[in-house]
């Protein structure tokens, strides 16, 4: 009968494959930690470049959004109360039976510490013409006050306006100023105050407006007309289209883009002309745009790569272990470990070196170190040359892959799942004959025929 010594000795030997994976696999569960921490420090560093936006956005200008031209009416009611005829003002406003607006975009980038921050300058031509209806609430109606007739134009911020502005209303030139006309039109904006134009009801009235204006990455537009048609040119060559309408053509192409918009009254969710009240929040809400930013900056293809982290680490690591199996090597966790560190020291090289030369470089830099160093430390554990060059070109082979996946959008999900079922056939092709059952770590002078074959 067998003492507890030997029964406890042959029952790890049997089972010293199954142990020693159970305690790798928990090993790459806990190298999950520093991994976590680098998307920490991932994110913390996206913040900071957010934040050296928003603080060169408030020095050169925001982002900006424009609304109208708008023209409001103020109207005299007259009702009586309690045997006293009381008067009450309240405001008409009209919005454009069509709207063209032709502008380009001219973008630069500006630096803020490390960090770059997409700036524009645009200059932009309004034309179009007014319906003057009588679509106002008669009850009560006692006066038009036409000479106290107002324009007015919405923008977010006040900043970017780089040259005077000049409406050309009916062929009449009148200088603006800052402030909306009604207080029924919210937020900042400029206008004019339309005086001795003896507006009537059923005129026809065209106006003509340019404007030259600055931003930082974004630039939108409230569709205000019956009929809105909006047409953008820029040299930039990764835009984005957002907001509620997409472009109903587009020309997208290695020297910038060309973007035209035809918005339907029926398309939006608010009147054409309405007396009192504020339809601003349903104003605000129909923009639509462009924004100026690149799709994948580096922050974003950092943050995608750290994700990959337990694939490359149970990847890697599964190496070592058909090497200890087919190579008859014995490799200790605490090794397991130190390739695994490694491994999260490529994702923090990553990003340091991505915020001062680009992410591309970044990538082969940080995969040449990181590979070299593992390659040189798995030389006297392999103690074999050939192993040494296979993990070498399975680690350069998963970064090439990495680098490749995060460069992709949208076949970016369809590339991983391939990758990842053609490394999984891969494995399974290689550990086919490998007879698990008789497989021992303690003893390899048991395990004289590992494939065997």
């Amino acid at each position: 009968m067998k003492n507890p010594l030997e029964f406890i000795a042959e029952y790890f030997n049997r089972f010293s494959v199954f142990i020693k994976l159970a305690v790798i696999g928990i090993l790459a569960l806990l190298l999950l930690i520093p991994s976590e921490m680098i998307k920490s420090t991932i994110f913390e560093r996206q913040l900071l470049s957010i934040e050296a936006k928003e603080e060169v956005g408030s020095k050169w200008a925001r982002q900006q959004k424009l609304t109208g031209p708008i023209l409001s009416v103020p109207l005299i009611y007259e009702k009586e109360k309690s045997g006293e005829m009381i008067q009450e003002t309240k405001y008409y406003h009209l919005l454009p039976e069509d709207l063209q607006i032709q502008g380009t975009i001219d973008p630069e980038l500006l630096k803020r510490g490390i960090y770059q921050v997409a700036v524009y300058r645009s200059t932009l031509n309004y034309s179009g013409h007014f319906q003057i209806s009588a679509e106002m609430d008669l009850a009560h109606l006692k006066s038009i006050l036409w000479d106290d007739a107002t324009i007015s134009f919405g923008l977010t911020d006040l900043r970017g306006i780089e040259e005077e502005v000049n409406l050309t209303w009916n062929g009449q030139q009148f200088p603006v100023k800052p402030g909306i006309g009604s207080q029924h039109l919210s937020g900042p904006g400029f206008g004019v105050k339309l005086e001795d134009q003896s507006l009537q009801i059923g005129d026809n009235v065209p106006f003509q407006l340019d404007l030259k204006i600055k931003g930082s990455e974004n630039l939108s537009f409230v569709p205000v007309g019956r009929i809105t048609q909006v047409s953008i040119q820029s040299n930039w060559v990764s835009p984005k289209f957002n907001g509620n309408f997409l472009p109903n053509k587009r020309d997208l192409g290695e020297h910038g883009f060309s973007a035209e918009w035809k918005v339907l009254e029926l398309n939006r969710n608010f009147p054409q002309s309405w007396t009192g009240g504020s339809y601003f929040p349903e104003l605000n809400s129909s923009d639509f745009g462009i924004d100026l930013l690149v799709p994948l900056d580096d922050y974003q293809k950092s943050m995608r790569s750290a994700k990959y982290a337990l694939m490359t680490i149970a990847l890697t690591f599964l190496m070592f272990f058909l090497v200890e199996i087919l190579g008859k090597r014995k490799i200790h966790p605490f090794q397991y470990g130190m390739v695994g560190l490694a491994l999260c020291l490529f994702y923090i090289l990553l990003i340091s070196i991505a915020e001062h030369s680009g992410f591309d470089l970044a990538f082969v830099l940080s995969t040449v170190a990181i590979v070299a160093m593992i390659s040189l430390y798995s030389i006297p554990l392999f103690k074999s040359t050939k192993f040494t060059l296979v993990l070498t070109t399975l680690l350069l082979v998963l970064f090439g892959f990495l680098f490749v996946n995060l460069q992709l959008q949208e076949f970016a999900l369809l590339m991983g799942s391939v990758g990842l079922f053609l490394i999984l056939g891969a494995t399974m092709y290689l550990t086919r004959n490998i007879d698990w059952n008789n497989l021992h770590l303690i003893n390899p002078e048991k395990n004289k025929n590992p494939l065997g074959t």
